[in-house]
């Protein structure tokens, strides 16, 4: 009879205590690093929770967890046409996070399928609104500016895009064929620019040469004989050298003075010799 009056082991103290430890047990929750949760107290947000261990009120209040680690998506293959009308295939990457788990939840049903159909219809309308060139030659434009148009559209989702990527790109063959034809266009019209300006260039240096060599004969003289030089070291070539005129001009009269006196000593010794003959 004593034992009902004692406070220690009276029945409903022992009932009540077993039920304060349950509805410890059952308050208590546990969120890793990397998670938040959402608390719901009687169907209201109340606010968020986490990380590590927190309270919760069992029956009133319910908990989701949120994952805030980036989350990375690759997008189908899309098929569109650019705004200069050619038709591509295009696929990308996606990599976005949630940055207020509140507004994620009560915001969207599947936050996760959300953010990637809108980043598909992102994906063509940022094709749809650029150039074949513009999306080829400038693709970290093209990204950006897919970025800021399907970042507006989850922002108020409580999710922010991270990096958005485009991953391939395919154009008809056709295409493909005429690009190629133009890079090769390009490039040979470069390299007849260069070779016009190495002609100008060499035109320009001999030029400012014969300025040079011009009032000296003899500088001319010694470089024709540098060119003959570098010709006839193949072996296997006849070269015929045609002298200039005006070289030879103060040459003549010497060459006829000597002919001639080699003519008159000829005559001089064969009359001598037929006088002999003749005395014998």
């Amino acid at each position: 009879m004593s034992d009902l009056f004692n406070p220690w082991t009276h029945p409903l103290l022992t009932i009540l205590a077993m039920v304060v430890i349950v509805f410890l047990l059952g308050s208590i929750r546990m969120a890793q690093e990397y998670q938040r949760a959402v608390i719901f107290l009687l169907g209201r947000v109340v606010g968020t929770r986490g990380p590590g261990l927190f309270l919760k009120l069992p029956f009133i209040e319910r908990d989701v967890i949120v994952d805030l680690r980036t989350i990375t998506t690759q997008l189908e293959t899309q098929e569109t046409v650019t705004s200069d009308g050619v038709p591509v295939k295009v696929n990308a990457v996606v990599w976005y996070h949630a940055v207020s788990p509140a507004k994620t939840i009560v915001a969207v049903l599947d936050w996760h399928e959300a953010v990637r159909q809108a980043a598909l219809t992102a994906l063509r309308d940022t094709i749809g609104q650029s150039e074949l060139d513009h999306l080829l030659k400038d693709r970290l434009n093209a990204n950006l500016d897919l970025k800021r148009l399907l970042g507006a559209a989850v922002e108020k989702w409580g999710v922010e895009i991270a990096a958005v990527e485009l991953k391939d790109l395919d154009i008809p063959e056709n295409m493909q064929r005429a690009i190629a034809k133009e890079a090769e266009a390009i490039r040979e019209k470069r390299a007849r620019i260069i070779k016009a300006d190495g002609e100008l260039e060499a035109a320009t240096k001999l030029n400012e040469a014969a300025a040079i060599i011009a009032p000296h004969p003899t500088a001319l003289e010694l470089r024709r004989l540098q060119a003959l030089t570098e010709i006839g070291v193949e072996h296997n070539s006849v070269i015929i050298v045609s002298l200039p005129v005006e070289n030879n001009a103060t040459r003549m009269p010497t060459a006829l003075a000597k002919s001639t006196a080699d003519i008159d000593v000829a005559q001089h010794s064969e009359g001598a010799f037929s006088s002999g003959r003749s005395d014998q």
